[in-house]
């Protein structure tokens, strides 16, 4: 349905318009994945903020996750900040090495172009750094570190917490890197670029109303919402009705 969406969002007749159903074929490396998030030892520790809270606007909360790109030979690592809100990509930064310097990059470009009230990751190294927690904080921003993955601090997983950044992975990889299969770092990071400017602008989400990211993110902080709210810690219990925000495990790559 959402490429329907985007074809009559162009220049077609929905009428005029039968999409045929996407094969979901499984394109899981056949080789070892590099690990993408690393704990780090003797970091400053931060309280979960996210339970029971309602995300009902833009900025209000923002997270941010690596995933690794393959390419012709070897991977590159991506990072992404996101809106929950609005699923919106504040920015965005590839590197062929995985260090706390790319993270401060990306967050360094993101928060250029506004701030949230919270910000939520994992607690890999390159997050829990003091370079990138020390500039959440000059900026006033609370930390909440992620209860999913590995690496949390009650030992308690919460898949829900990171499923929005999760799809954008899967979206990202089935909609641009598997049908490109880049051969090199400019090839990839041209490509990206595309994408998500794409991603943002162009590409209705379901979950949003058939709006687009930036037309959600664009609205005001000050603004109702017309969904009502969804909360990290519900999500699990009631995937399928939180706020617009379709947190449904099945795959739908129109979300």
């Amino acid at each position: 349905m959402g490429m329907g969406r985007q074809l009559c969002r162009v220049t077609f007749s929905c009428e005029a318009i039968r999409p045929a159903r996407i094969v979901d074929v499984d394109q899981r490396a056949i080789y070892r994945r590099p690990r993408t998030s690393k704990p780090g030892s003797g970091h400053k520790v931060y309280p979960y903020l996210l339970g029971g809270m309602q995300i009902t606007r833009p900025d209000q909360v923002w997270a941010a996750d690596i995933t690794y790109i393959p390419m012709a030979k070897g991977f590159l690592y991506l990072v992404a900040i996101m809106d929950w809100y609005s699923r919106h990509v504040v920015a965005w930064r590839l590197s062929n090495t995985l260090d706390a310097d790319l993270c401060v990059e990306a967050l360094e470009a993101a928060l250029s172009k506004g701030k949230p009230e919270v910000f939520n990751t994992d607690q890999g190294s390159q997050f829990t750094s003091e370079a990138f927690t020390g500039l959440l904080e000059q900026h006033g921003v609370r930390i909440s570190p992620d209860e999913c993955g590995t690496f949390r601090m009650d030992g308690k997983g919460r898949y829900a917490d990171n499923i929005l950044l999760e799809r954008l992975w899967r979206t990202v990889k089935y909609e641009e890197v598997y049908l490109k299969a880049y051969s090199n770092g400019r090839e990839a990071k041209a490509g990206l670029d595309a994408y998500f400017s794409f991603y943002n602008n162009q590409r209705p989400h379901q979950a949003l109303g058939y709006r687009t990211p930036a037309e959600v993110h664009s609205a005001s902080s000050d603004e109702p919402s017309k969904e009502g709210g969804w909360t990290p810690r519900g999500a699990s219990g009631d995937l399928g009705n939180t706020a617009g925000l379709s947190l449904s495990f099945a795959p739908n790559l129109s979300n």
